[in-house]
């Protein structure tokens, strides 16, 4: 049995771990926010490796992205982009896989199709690196509701936006909680014929530019205020993540139908019939998931950073 004072170590070690490894904060950053010494930081920072929730994965700069991608197209069967951890110079990370997967949407773009968006940080980093295009007919649409009931941003409106106004476009909302309280005032509101019409675009967008989330407490999707504390435990305990809101096991296969009923935009069946089902995704926490997805066959393309390629290629 663990000791309190070992479980408090623990989860100081976890967000230390946290600040340092996934935000890039600074051992005096995480000192400040935690009202520690710096010296205690770098001790909570050893203490999470020692116990394992830190395990350092080296990227062999030997293999290169290509030959990590060959694998991962021999392995999945979809089309597979690796990004250099620099690329066009990026510092960080999500920076260079946003600019990446930027650059491959105005490859694909042709005139009048229909680009549907999901929402999170990831495809913010992707709208936010997108230059001004000249493509006539293109819509863009919101593939699932955007309103939330706290005040932590989805980056919702701003991605979809971004995306419009590369392509000199309105934006088309859907101005919808993603999850319903219940079922029946979900399908009541989606009778209205805007909603509807809004709906049955992102049916037919040929284009979906989506991410997967994770099941960690603080991932954006709990922090939203949709879900209960058992919604959210049953949901950590079945799901390795969400793509479009949707929650999925280590199959790809719904694990709530009940929540599912509830959930506006849209499904997961949908995806797979797209002409480019686009998966960007960063970070280690994010293997389970973007492995599930692509198992399930719900992207037809992936674009990933090169430490995610080597351990989906573990799984």
């Amino acid at each position: 049995m663990v000791a309190n004072g070992e479980i408090d170590k623990l989860k100081q070690s976890l967000q230390a771990a946290e600040m340092y490894y996934q935000d890039n904060a600074s051992q005096s950053e995480i000192a400040k926010s935690l009202g520690v010494s710096r010296p205690t930081v770098s001790r909570l920072l050893q203490y999470a490796k020692d116990a394992g929730i830190v395990k350092i994965q080296i990227v062999n700069p030997v293999v290169s992205a290509q030959v990590l991608a060959d694998k991962l197209v021999e392995k999945y069967g979809v089309e597979v982009h690796v990004v250099s951890n620099n690329y066009l110079g990026n510092i960080t990370t999500q920076d260079s896989v946003g600019a990446y997967a930027a650059d491959y949407l105005t490859t694909i773009v042709k005139p009048q199709d229909v680009i549907g968006i999901g929402w999170g940080k990831t495809i913010h980093n992707v709208t936010e690196h997108l230059e001004p295009q000249s493509v006539p007919g293109v819509r863009v649409v919101q593939l699932k509701g955007s309103v939330s009931y706290s005040n932590q941003k989805t980056y919702a409106h701003e991605s979809v936006n971004e995306l419009a106004n590369a392509y000199q476009v309105a934006p088309e909302y859907l101005p919808l909680p993603v999850i319903f309280d219940n079922e029946e005032t979900k399908e009541m509101v989606e009778q209205d014929r805007y909603i509807s019409s809004i709906l049955e675009l992102g049916k037919r967008a040929n284009i979906a530019l989506f991410t997967v989330g994770t099941v960690r407490s603080e991932a954006l999707i709990f922090q939203l205020g949709y879900f209960n504390d058992r919604e959210i435990k049953q949901l950590q305990n079945a799901a390795v993540g969400d793509i479009v809101s949707r929650f999925i096991d280590e199959d790809g296969q719904v694990v709530n139908s009940e929540i599912d009923s509830r959930t506006v935009g849209i499904t997961l069946d949908d995806l797979k019939n797209k002409e480019h089902a686009i998966l960007v995704a960063y970070g280690n926490q994010k293997a389970a998931g973007v492995n599930a997805v692509l198992k399930a066959g719900y992207a037809n393309c992936v674009i990933v950073d090169q430490t995610l390629a080597q351990l989906l290629l573990d799984f």
